[in-house]
């Protein structure tokens, strides 16, 4: 499988069925779900479901969340990348890992590369990250990568509020210095 986005520690590809098992263990675990907004995943299946959607989403927009491995040993640690939300006419930044990862600087590597990527090779206009208040290390990432606060909004009508930001190229340049 070809590498999309490479960092120092990391390694970052599309995800496939290949991906079920390591998938499955990311989604079941409730601390990793615990600020997403979705209940903990139980059987293959659904992880089958949700990674056919990964991959319709590489086909119809050219990115998506993508596989991300340690260099060192080539180990899953969960996921990172891009996702179009339709019902915002959004492009989001998101990420997934394992809490052995936590506060390790993964988030902020991955994130900064995937913003380069997004933005050079892609060429897109904006990114936006979304979060949940009580989710300060998510908060953190976003404003340790160059992204600027944009509104506190509900994700899902009738939701609570979630802290929404934001970049663009000239921002993430600017906010480098």
């Amino acid at each position: 499988m070809k590498t999309l986005i490479e960092t120092e520690r990391l390694l970052l590809r599309n995800i496939t069925l290949e991906d079920k098992e390591d998938m499955l263990r990311l989604y079941s675990n409730p601390d990793v779900q615990k600020y997403t907004g979705e209940s903990v995943v139980g059987s293959i299946e659904e992880i089958e479901k949700a990674i056919q959607i990964r991959i319709n989403d590489y086909k119809k927009y050219g990115y998506g969340r993508w596989a991300t491995f340690l260099k060192n040993g080539m180990q899953f640690i969960g996921w990172a990348g891009l996702a179009y939300l339709p019902e915002f006419d959004e492009i989001d930044l998101g990420y997934r890992f394992f809490p052995e990862f936590w506060g390790s600087g993964i988030a902020t590597e991955a994130s900064h590369a995937i913003l380069t990527y997004g933005f050079d090779t892609l060429k897109l206009k904006k990114i936006i990250a979304i979060a949940m208040k009580e989710n300060k290390a998510s908060i953190r990432v976003m404003e340790k990568i160059g992204m600027e606060f944009d509104k506190f909004a509900p994700y899902e009508p009738g939701s609570e509020d979630a802290v929404w930001y934001w970049c663009d190229q000239k921002l993430i340049t600017k906010n480098k210095y």
